[in-house]
Formats: structure tokens, C-alpha cells, sequence
């Protein structure tokens, strides 16, 4: 794959959906897809899931080549012959890939390259936290109620691969039936729960209660993790979005001091 770097040949079609990054779709002897990135920080971090993903034989794209520090940085990834599972078998279908990812054991705890690595999960969820306060100090209250839920909470987490983006358009189905998982720009190690609250975010609940099917066991230590992350998430919808619409939608919707 010498031939492919960085710049969209003229016959690209583009396919961006997101805000964020461009995306183009470029045929050839070995098609692949071209990703642009508005965030070097981002463009390494799915470089390197996907490198990890790739030793683990997990249902992901393969990475063709990458470089950040090109102005924009890109990536190229194999096209893959799949469409977007129906909204209504998502859960269903994403049960298997999940769990195969989140067997992949971590180094760390946060994002896997491009930003700064954590000693535990509840040092990193506290960092999160600040880092939502700060940018929109009106809902420090509430940012506060988390810090002590996290303070509060389980800290023997062990670190495993999560996704961190999970959404409908994200879960791929190849016509000989495998289930393949994309965009890995937000990948991060930690614990396999928050992936099921970011999930409930994603997927616009007004309760995380849905999700709880992909737990691999059920019990109330589960639940009260699942809602702490679901908040936790919302929290950095309503302090980090730039579509009002979603800031105001996570708001109403985060814990209040009683």
C-alpha cells in the first residue's frame, strides 16, 4: 500500500457523516477508506486501537496506514463490504463484538495514545469530571455529586479495550453475517461498563435500564455503575457538545442535589 498518502485522489467519493473528521471512500486495485482528522490526538488513538485490535483478530477494520503528523493527520483503513444493522436487532447484534473486544486486556487506563495515561479508573473518571466542570462551571454542582459517587465506589477495576462510541451507524454487518465495530477514534481502557452508559447516551434513553442486556451479569452493583457512567457521560454531553440540542436534551436529564 505505497501508493496511498494522505491526499484524496480525484476519484474519492465522500462519505463524512460526523462533524468532527472527513471521510472518503476511494476505489482502486485495493479499495480503502480515507479518514482526515480535525484532532492529531484522535488520529493516533484509532491508529493504535486498531493495531491492537488487529493482534487480537477482532471485528474491526484493518488499518492500511497512518500519519499524524501530516496537516490534516489521516489514516487509511480497508473498505469493508457491510451495511449499518437495523435499530431494531442493534442490541442484539452488537452483543458478540462487544464481548470480544472487551476481552482485550489494557496497560492502562484512558485513551491509548495522544493523551495522558491513568493509574486507576477512578483517577481517570475524576479527571474526566474536572475537565466537564471547568468547561461549564455552572454544573459543577452536579459534577461534584459524581466526584463522590466515583470516591464512593469499586477501585480494583482491571482495564479492558472499550469502544467509547458506540451508536447506531458504528456496528457494520458483512453479507456472510460477521459484526464488525468502527470509528475507534475515542477508544479507551477502562471499565467495560462505561461503555454501556456512553451506549445509553448514544442511543438517546431516558434510562440506561435497556442496555443492561449486554452486562454479562446483572445485579445491583452492575446497575448503580451503569447509571454512574450513563451520567457521566451525559454530564460531558451537556459541558462539551456544540449542538445546543444535545447539550440541553443531557441536562435535563443529569442528577440534582437534593
Amino acid at each position: 500500500m505505497n501508493d496511498i498518502d494522505g491526499r484524496v485522489p480525484p476519484s474519492a467519493r465522500e462519505i463524512t457523516t460526523g462533524q468532527a473528521n472527513r471521510v472518503w471512500s476511494v476505489d482502486g486495485p485495493t479499495p480503502y477508506i480515507l479518514k482526515h482528522y480535525g484532532d492529531p490526538s484522535r488520529a493516533a488513538n484509532e491508529a493504535a486501537a486498531l493495531r491492537l485490535l488487529a493482534t487480537h483478530d477482532a471485528p474491526a477494520p484493518q488499518l492500511l496506514a497512518a500519519y499524524r503528523y501530516n496537516t490534516p493527520p489521516w489514516t487509511a483503513q480497508t473498505a469493508l463490504h457491510a451495511n449499518p444493522v437495523p435499530a431494531d436487532r442493534y442490541l442484539e447484534d452488537l452483543a458478540e463484538p462487544l464481548a470480544a473486544i472487551h476481552r482485550i486486556p489494557g496497560t492502562h487506563f484512558g485513551r491509548l495514545a495522544g493523551a495522558r495515561q491513568h493509574r486507576s479508573w477512578s483517577n481517570y473518571l475524576h479527571n474526566r469530571l474536572h475537565t466537564y466542570a471547568t468547561a461549564a462551571p455552572t454544573l459543577r454542582a452536579t459534577a461534584l455529586l459524581l466526584h463522590q459517587e466515583v470516591e464512593a465506589g469499586e477501585d480494583s477495576i482491571q482495564p479492558v479495550l472499550l469502544h467509547h462510541d458506540l451508536r447506531p451507524g458504528h456496528l457494520l454487518r458483512e453479507p456472510a453475517g460477521s459484526r464488525l465495530l468502527i470509528d475507534w477514534e475515542l477508544a479507551t481502557f477502562g471499565d467495560k461498563h462505561s461503555d454501556l452508559g456512553r451506549l445509553a447516551v448514544r442511543l438517546d434513553l431516558d434510562d440506561p435500564t435497556p442496555v443492561l442486556a449486554l452486562a454479562a451479569r446483572s445485579d445491583p452493583t452492575t446497575e448503580s455503575r451503569i447509571h454512574l457512567y450513563w451520567h457521566i457521560h451525559l454530564l460531558a454531553d451537556a459541558a462539551l457538545s456544540t449542538d445546543p440540542v444535545v447539550r440541553e436534551r443531557a441536562s435535563v436529564r443529569l442528577p440534582r442535589r437534593r
